[in-house]
Order: structure tokens, then C-alpha cells, then sequence
């Protein structure tokens, strides 16, 4: 079964992840968002209760 043959593949999958985890995520983790989250204040609801007739 050639599927289980990882000899053409490992080398790579094992580049890719090395060009990633070296390159491009230092690149990645450096970006900065330029929209900050802010604190927002929390507004309570005045919630209006349901009035059951049989109770």
C-alpha cells in the first residue's frame, strides 16, 4: 500500500512545519492589531416579569 509509505511525504511535511514554526510564526506573533479592545461599561436591563393569570 503505497499510502502507508511515508518516506516521499515525511521530508515534506517535515520542512513545512519547520518553514512555519522558524519563519512564519515569529512573523505572525509580532503583529500588532490596531484596533484595541476597549472596557466597555455593562448596562443592566430593567427586566419586566412575565404576570401568570393563575397565580
Amino acid at each position: 500500500m503505497p499510502q502507508l509509505n511515508p518516506n516521499p511525504w515525511f521530508l515534506t511535511m517535515l520542512a513545512s512545519w519547520m518553514i512555519f514554526t522558524l519563519i512564519i510564526q515569529p512573523k505572525l506573533l509580532t503583529f500588532t492589531p490596531t484596533n484595541h479592545p476597549h472596557n466597555k461599561t455593562h448596562t443592566t436591563t430593567k427586566i419586566a416579569h412575565w404576570t401568570w393569570p393563575w397565580t
